[in-house]
């Protein structure tokens, strides 16, 4: 009974550690996807957040100021994307694709040129990570320690959640910010900027994605690799059709998901099954899921389509 308490607890553990990054990331897509905009550059801003995270957070010790800088240089790339997309009315899917390519390409260039052509980032010390909550309170390897010890962050991912469904539901930025997503030419008969609420909601779903990728590298793995994000981008992405593009549903979703994660680590550390049948359970579990809802998911009536002001 006792290992059965404990290896839930360990899987509890793994799944607090493998949710925040995907749902930080899929609550800035839900941002973008709800205002009309397709960010499929989720991946990539992902990808430069970890790396900046990761740095920053080395050369100053500071795990929450590497937290923030990483969300930044999502933004910037969501900026970009914005530009594109929302300025001059440009194929969305390319310049999510773009912005896939750019970001990690940058960041790998700037990982060799700032550290002796390597294209890993020196391991963090634990006081340059984030730190966790309630340590010291509950014994190591108990099952309060493994569920509730976990990073701080973790604890704001989830937070944000509410914070979001009410500015989604409950505001007036959040009303409007559904309707130029649904009729952007009706918003702006109305005088509602539609411009700036867009670029708003990109820049955010670029800032969102950014601490998404930082929370790997100051949580997760310690150090930044060219493959530390892992398609994670993608099956956050996934988590937001299937969650019918709101915060409650992403959550759900990315609960899902960072479960599966958690069985892959749990099952690999036991070496039970096969490594290589383990690491494809959560990209499985992302493809069945589309499969079977993505046809009940209505995505945003504006969704993808460029949308240039009336002159």
């Amino acid at each position: 009974m006792g290992i059965i308490i404990k290896d839930l607890g360990l899987l509890i553990n793994a799944m607090l550690i493998a949710t925040p990054p995907l749902l930080l990331a899929a609550l800035g897509s839900c941002f973008s996807e709800r205002s009309g905009v397709v960010n499929i550059g989720i991946e990539g801003m992902m990808t430069i957040g970890a790396f900046v995270g990761s740095v920053v957070a080395y050369y100053t010790g500071n795990g929450w100021f590497g937290f923030f800088c990483g969300g930044l240089a999502g933004a910037a790339f969501g900026v970009l994307h914005a530009v594109a997309c929302v300025s001059f009315g440009a194929d969305q899917t390319i310049s999510g694709t773009a912005v896939n390519f750019i970001a990690p390409g940058l960041a790998i260039f700037l990982c060799k040129a700032m550290f002796d052509n390597s294209s890993d980032s020196p391991a963090l010390e634990t006081a340059s990570k984030l730190p966790k909550m309630f340590n010291g309170i509950f014994p190591a390897g108990s099952f309060g320690y493994n569920v509730l010890s976990t990073y701080s962050a973790a604890y704001l991912s989830f937070l944000l959640v509410l914070v979001i469904w009410f500015v989604f539901y409950k505001t007036r930025f959040g009303m409007r910010l559904r309707a130029v997503g649904e009729h952007p030419k009706a918003c702006e008969t109305l005088g509602i900027n539609v411009f700036r609420i867009r670029y708003i909601c990109v820049i955010l779903s670029g800032f969102l994605a950014g601490l998404g990728g930082a929370y790997v590298t100051l949580a997760t793995v310690s150090q930044f690799r060219p493959n530390v994000i892992v398609g994670q981008g993608f099956i956050a992405i996934s988590a937001v059709i299937f969650g019918k593009f709101t915060p409650q549903g992403t959550l759900k979703a990315c609960l899902l998901f960072g479960f599966c994660n958690g069985l892959k680590s749990l099952l690999g550390a036991n070496n039970i099954v096969s490594p290589y049948l383990i690491s494809m359970i959560p990209y499985v579990v992302t493809i069945l899921a589309l499969i079977f809802f993505v046809g009940k998911s209505r995505v945003p009536a504006a969704n993808g389509k460029p949308y240039l002001k009336a002159k």
